[in-house]
């Protein structure tokens, strides 16, 4: 099942969505989810990667998404991003099997060795 997310007149698909446990709608009468993410990840593809960067970035930004992750399995690379008001702000990028503490889970430690199919 894909988590479908309206942001405005836009229904979107990130591969993955977080919210804060106070802002996440326990039930909705319809088959989306009315409430902006705080934190989204998109995994990028040579046939999605144009679309998440220049599509639905822009759309994050203008519904205030906190933070973005693209994580890109061929070159094995995270980025992520924090919104500031008007300006996506690069916060890191990292690559191949480094041990990683990202915003806003600062608390896990993600070895990124875990994610990619050698």
């Amino acid at each position: 099942m894909n988590l479908q997310i309206a942001f405005g007149e836009d229904i979107i698909v990130p591969e993955l969505a977080g919210w804060k446990k106070q802002r996440f709608p326990m039930e909705e009468p319809h088959n989306w989810i009315s409430v902006v993410p705080d934190w989204v990840c998109e995994i990028l593809s040579p046939n999605t990667a144009q679309v998440d960067r220049t599509e639905k970035m822009p759309i994050y930004s203008q519904h205030l998404v906190s933070y973005a992750w693209l994580i890109d399995p061929i070159l094995k690379t995270l980025e992520i991003y924090k919104f500031e008001p008007g300006i996506w702000i690069g916060l890191g990028a990292y690559a191949e099997s480094a041990k990683v503490r990202a915003e806003p889970f600062p608390e896990i430690e993600l070895d990124l060795g875990l994610l990619w199919f050698d």
